[in-house]
């Protein structure tokens, strides 16, 4: 374009030069030779300018040509490099995914195996403690768990009764006894314990046997004079089959009247903290030979029933104008391995127990009844003249009542207990053991209504430390009847003879304690105690050192008579050290 409007300028210029040439062809001839020459100069010049402009330009074009091109290559390079990068990056993502997954399986494997190291470490060290110390013994297809303490213990009373460390509660002495104006102070070992739990399962079915044993039994020859060898006596001795809820247990075991902490299970019995092997006032129990059946209905629920070896305790022979003509039992024969000094009840029938127990989360409830049978034999013709056993007749009478249960976790560290159980011809199932029966004018045999009652709190505000309370109270009522002869006649006469009850009588033969002449009969007896147990030292591998400390405040009431109604008390402080074995 520039060589264009060039050219038409030189063009426009030279037809100028050239009218001008004409209008002067006067002038010299040198004159417009030069002119001409200059202007040709100009022209070449020019020339060479637009040569040079286009040389320069078809370099520029062809440099634009080879820029464009490249461009191109490059637009092409970058898309090809994009689209490698791309391949390249979608590789790292899935080799990035593919690492990270692994790298979590490695996790996952590391973490598994420092578990299983751990199992095995701990595995390792289960099975050296069980090598080491076993929780239980095998013999066979049996395991067996030994049950033992071991106990140092002391008991005094501020009124003596003569006793260890059991107390028979009804025997506190009145004022004319010579034994309530002394105390004593009494040291045993006697309440040591042995026993083991035998165990065998045989698929669903499972067999069990316990035997408990302690040395709180004298024989003939047993005193404290040198050696105290007083003898080894079964406390419990049973075997139980079962499968599922269901449970057969037969043997020596505890009442079924005796409240548990869990269903009706043996060997979980509630007993009291007591030191004192009698345990305390209004506690209802006995040990006795029994078989008992159990069933577990749902969570809860237990119900069960149990046939118990009867026993007439406590009787009462209808005071000193009571009959004659009637027998209920005799003393035990040695060859049939009873004692010779103890009287032994002809029973009909077993005491029949049922009970049903329920363990919602907060507590302990159970509610129950017994049934039981006495029976006599009678001779309506003995006081006749002359006496005759003709017409002697077999008479049995039927008592029982009912009882009940209650414990609850009142706060974390206290539970709180009531127990109740009252009936006729009952007093057997309390621990003081009030009578039982009395004795009708025509010789018949009549049960006496009782009941007993406990309240206990029990403690736990350090797990080292337990401190109890407990108020009970056994009761018996008073049964009078009149004879042909208008004379009261059962337990507890108006006209019963109590004025020797108060005044301390002479000593007797070969310095016993004087006793006066007494014939009071209980009315109630109650007892308040309270103390602590302390474990100093409790380790599962090692077993248990614990000790202990029990006072106890007892009071007898009995019935007026004639001279009025004698009491007796009796202040008592236990200790207690004891080995658990683990």
């Amino acid at each position: 374009m520039a060589a264009v409007l060039v050219l038409s300028t030189v063009s426009l210029q030279a037809q100028s030069t050239t009218t001008h040439s004409k209008k002067t062809v006067k002038k010299t001839t040198s004159a417009t030779e030069q002119e001409i020459q200059d202007l040709r100069g100009m022209l070449e010049k020019q020339q060479s300018q637009i040569d040079a402009l286009k040389q320069e330009n078809a370099e520029k074009d062809e440099k634009l040509h080879e820029a464009q091109q490249s461009a191109q290559g490059a637009e092409a390079a970058a898309q090809a490099a994009t689209a490698k990068a791309e391949t390249a990056s979608s590789s790292v993502t899935a080799n990035t995914e593919a690492v990270s997954s692994l790298s979590n399986e490695v996790s996952g494997l590391k973490t598994a195996h420092a578990g299983l190291e751990t199992s095995v470490a701990e595995t390792k060290k289960q099975v050296a403690a069980a090598v080491d110390s076993p929780a239980t013994l095998r013999y066979k297809g049996v395991t067996i768990t030994p049950v033992a303490f071991f106990a140092a213990e002391s008991v005094w009373r501020q009124r003596a009764i003569n006793s260890d460390v059991n107390t028979p509660f009804t025997s506190t002495p009145f004022a004319n006894a010579g034994n309530a104006h002394v105390s004593e102070l009494n040291f045993s070992g006697r309440q040591s314990r042995v026993g083991a739990l035998f165990e065998g399962k045989t698929g669903a079915l499972k067999l069990s046997g316990y035997v408990e044993a302690d040395f709180l039994s004298s024989g003939t020859t047993s005193n404290n004079n040198q050696s105290n060898s007083y003898t080894l006596r079964q406390r419990q001795i049973w075997g139980q089959a079962a499968r599922g809820g269901f449970a057969v247990t037969g043997g020596q075991m505890w009442s079924l009247v005796t409240e548990t902490k869990k269903g009706t299970d043996n060997r979980t019995e509630n007993l009291p903290m007591t030191i004192d092997a009698q345990y305390h006032v209004g506690f209802s129990w006995m040990r006795v030979p029994a078989i008992r059946f159990q069933e577990k209905v749902g969570a809860m629920t237990t119900v069960a029933m149990s046939l118990e070896n009867g026993q007439t305790v406590g009787f009462n022979n209808g005071g000193s104008n009571g009959p004659t003509n009637y027998f209920f039992g005799g003393t035990g024969n040695n060859g049939g391995l009873y004692n010779t000094t103890t009287t032994y009840t002809n029973n009909v029938a077993p005491d029949v127990i049922v009970k049903a127990a329920f363990d919602p989360s907060f507590g302990h409830f159970e509610v129950g009844g017994v049934a039981r049978w006495f029976r006599d034999r009678y001779y309506p013709n003995a006081t006749a003249t002359p006496a005759s056993s003709a017409g002697a007749v077999n008479d049995t009478k039927t008592g029982g009542g009912v009882f009940a249960n209650a414990r609850v976790k009142a706060t974390k560290f206290a539970d709180v207990g009531v127990h109740f159980m009252g009936g006729d011809g009952v007093g057997r199932y309390g621990t003081s053991g009030l009578s039982d029966v009395t004795v009708h004018p025509n010789g018949t045999l009549e049960p006496l209504r009782a009941y007993q009652g406990l309240f206990s709190v029990e403690l736990h505000p350090m797990a080292k430390l337990d401190l109890f309370g407990y108020y009970g109270g056994e009761y018996v009522q008073r049964t009078l009847y009149v004879n042909a002869k208008g004379q009261q006649v059962g337990y507890a006469p108006l006209t019963q003879n109590n004025t020797g009850c108060f005044t301390e009588g002479l000593p007797g033969a070969g310095g016993t304690s004087p006793a006066g002449s007494c014939g009071a009969l209980t009315r109630g007896v109650f007892e308040a105690t309270g103390g602590f147990t302390y474990r100093i030292y409790n380790n599962p591998k090692f077993g248990k050192l614990q000790y202990q400390v029990q006072y106890s405040y007892l009071n007898k009431k009995t019935w007026t008579g004639v001279g009025g109604a004698p009491k007796a008390d009796n202040n008592m402080v236990f200790t207690s050290m004891r080995y658990y074995i683990p």
